[in-house]
């Protein structure tokens, strides 16, 4: 009930309100979104202090030089012609302190989260920069409020707004942050995720296709619990694997060597975290 009252004052009647002032239409970014780029800056902040409020659950490990680390690398990725966003997003990259966990996300507006148990899980920087500009398309792409208004439909929105249906408030409020709903990604989110962070990573010094030695280890691990979160919020197939080699072998990439991936930086870095 504390957190559907919050949202009722701070978050949802701002958003809703906001759907009057434009007309619906397909956004720029592709798909019907009738939430404003605005809105998605709004609501990651609104997200992001619902998360530090939560620190029994989400304890944020601020300690350099692991956080400054995945800044830098989160800095370096928006500076690619790709990014649409870089001036009116936030872009700030924070890690969570939970080793059991294998899973990052990307709220609206930019807010980028890192498990320490991803970290560890992975084996080197351009593993971990194929991640993180994954999640970045997902703020780029705007696929959590593309989500949201097919999920929940013009008619409920609206009618929230005008008064006609306030009970939808408290739906929506209260599947908002049940689990950190508007993380959990499509299928068809995923794809698109990776190939524009393929892109972004293409202007940079790290190989592009590291993502693949990520659904490597995904794949040899798939049964194992310690994925659910991460299999659940991230949907993995080999089709994925499959798409990032077709745009390695469009783009003439030759294989990858220590220059470009980093490992032993990395594991440098890693040595670092508790």
């Amino acid at each position: 009930m504390k957190i559907i009252t919050i949202l009722r004052k701070n978050i949802l009647f701002l958003y809703l309100i906001g759907t009057l002032g434009f007309l619906v239409s397909c956004s720029d970014d592709g798909g019907l979104n009738v939430y404003s780029v605005q809105d998605d800056k709004k609501l990651g902040k609104q997200l992001d202090d619902q998360i530090k409020s939560n620190p029994d659950e989400y304890r944020l490990y601020y300690r350099n030089p692991a956080a400054n680390y995945i800044q830098e690398i989160v800095n370096t990725i928006i500076q690619s012609p790709k990014i649409k966003y870089r001036t009116i997003f936030e872009y700030k990259a924070q890690i969570i302190y939970n080793d059991s966990v294998i899973n990052a996300f990307c709220t609206p507006g930019g807010y980028v989260y890192v498990y320490t148990g991803l970290m560890k899980f992975l084996e080197n920087e351009a593993t971990l920069a194929g991640v993180l500009g994954h999640e970045v398309a997902h703020a780029e792409r705007r696929h959590a409020t593309k989500r949201m208004t097919k999920a929940y439909g013009l008619s409920v929105i609206l009618g929230a707004v005008l008064g006609k249906n306030p009970s939808s408030i408290e739906q929506i409020g209260a599947n908002l942050f049940n689990g950190l709903y508007l993380m959990y990604n499509s299928r068809e989110d995923e794809y698109e995720a990776d190939e524009y962070s393929f892109k972004y990573l293409q202007s940079t010094k790290w190989y592009p296709g590291a993502i693949q030695f990520f659904f490597d280890k995904i794949k040899k691990n798939e049964q194992s619990n310690f994925l659910a979160l991460l299999l659940r919020s991230h949907p993995y197939s080999q089709n994925r694997w499959d798409k990032i080699e077709e745009m390695l072998k469009d783009n003439n990439i030759p294989a990858p060597t220590e220059s470009n991936l980093f490992s032993k930086d990395y594991q440098e870095i890693i040595k670092t975290l508790p």
